[in-house]
This record gives C-alpha cells, sequence and structure tokens, in this order.
C-alpha cells in the first residue's frame, strides 16, 4: 500500500434493525435527601488502586457544598490527597484509624462495628 492512498473499508451493521440500549437499573439507590452529621450511618471500605490503597468513607448526605468543605478539612488535617464521588469520600492511604476521631468530632456517627 503506498503512502498516499486511504483504505476505504465498510463494515458495519445496521443499528436501525431493532437494535436498543440496554439501560441497567442502579444497584444502590443514591439519596438526595440533605442529613444533618448526627444523622449519618458512615462505614470504611478499603480499596486497592494501580498498587495503592485508598480508604473511602461514606455515603454522606450533605449539599455538594457542606461536603467539599468537609473534605478539603480532612485533607488539610491528615496532609493526604482525596476527592469527593458519588457521595463517598475517597482518601489516599490507609487512613481509617486517623479519619474516625476526625469525623466523630465533626458530629458525624458511624455504624457498629466499623
Amino acid at each position: 500500500m503506498s503512502r498516499g492512498k486511504k483504505l476505504d473499508l465498510f463494515i458495519g451493521a445496521d443499528i436501525d434493525d431493532g437494535w436498543a440500549e440496554v439501560a441497567s437499573p442502579r444497584k444502590s439507590k443514591i439519596s438526595h435527601e440533605i442529613l444533618e452529621p448526627q444523622k449519618h450511618q458512615l462505614h470504611f471500605s478499603k480499596e486497592k488502586r494501580r498498587g495503592k490503597t485508598v480508604t473511602l468513607v461514606g455515603p454522606f448526605q450533605l449539599s455538594k457544598e457542606n461536603a467539599n468543605k468537609t473534605l478539603k478539612l480532612l485533607k488539610k488535617k491528615l496532609g493526604c490527597g482525596g476527592a469527593y464521588k458519588e457521595n463517598f469520600m475517597e482518601f489516599q492511604g490507609e487512613l481509617k484509624e486517623k479519619i474516625r476521631p476526625l469525623l466523630l468530632a465533626e458530629g458525624f456517627r458511624f455504624k457498629q462495628g466499623h
């Protein structure tokens, strides 16, 4: 094939022949109700992402502004990075023992055993 020519291929299917997008329902429901810190029931989970540990805390039912404000405060006190995604706060590292007292001081509660 020479450098100046383009290969023109037509491979495909007719999408209009009854194909439909499959919309599977979400397994967990995200509540948009905003709660005060004392009414939260938070729990911890730990994940490995690209060989590094990430600590997840949630689910939070806060307004976006309050969640980002709380996240910023926690990241500053812990000296780590993090993000707020889908009602969970993600922190870089294994920080369960350090996060718990900070959230308790802010008035949040945890589920039994977490």
